[in-house]
């Protein structure tokens, strides 16, 4: 038994490992907002996040104990061309052309980029503007993902199209009531064999019972 404390505000969370970063304590721009012990197979997680400018104002927001795999891109607002005009090319941007930038109604505009708790992001995926991924979501590595993901559901492809339920309605119920991840870090210690059990039918009497307490 690991005598350490797990510390949300470690950026190494692997000792002599670099490779691997919680990501929380490293951010820096106010855009971005990261939930505690979400990982990054890297040594650093702000490069990931693309086209994403402060004049647009949107917002990259990640729950919990998320997993994300090298190579994963988050793409945000700023990569929209304006498309309701007769070209897409951005003009405004470029030295030397004469055009203002277009009005913010003039431009796509998908919202904040939400990623729920617990969720995995497969090497290389691409998470596109305005996507909203639920609690417990799995995504297939080099996936592109451009339309919402349901809580605890596995999506794949390009685009990413979801292929299963992970668990069956009662159980993701169960889960999305519970929110493991809210609890604290003493709790959570004693829930892992609740957690990492496959027994699922074992998990659902453990888990309404702790519901029921509650």
């Amino acid at each position: 038994m690991s005598e350490k404390i797990p510390n949300p505000n470690t950026i190494y969370p692997i000792a002599g490992y670099e490779k691997e970063i919680y990501v929380k304590p490293t951010v820096k721009n106010p855009n971005i907002i990261v939930g505690d012990f979400t990982y990054i197979a890297d040594s650093e997680f702000e490069s990931h996040v693309t086209h994403h400018y402060d004049f647009i104002g949107d917002k990259l927001i990640i729950g919990k104990f998320c997993q994300i795999a090298a190579g994963v891109e988050f793409v945000m607002n700023g990569a929209n061309h304006q498309m309701n005009a007769v070209s897409t090319f951005p003009f405004y941007t470029l030295e030397g052309w004469n055009m203002k930038s277009p009005a913010k109604s003039d431009l796509p505009f998908k919202g904040d980029t939400v990623i729920g708790n617990d969720v995995w992001i497969g090497q290389n995926a691409v998470v596109l503007p305005g996507v909203h991924i639920g609690d417990g979501a799995i995504i297939g590595a080099n996936s592109v993902v451009g339309s919402n993901v349901e809580p605890y559901t596995v999506v794949v492809g390009n685009p990413a199209e979801t292929i299963r339920y992970r668990f069956d309605e009662e159980l993701t119920s169960l889960l999305l009531k519970f929110k493991w991840w809210d609890k604290s870090i003493e709790e959570i210690n004693t829930l892992i064999p609740v957690l990492t059990n496959s027994d699922l039918e074992t998990v659902k009497r453990e888990l309404k019972g702790m519901l029921e307490g509650m």
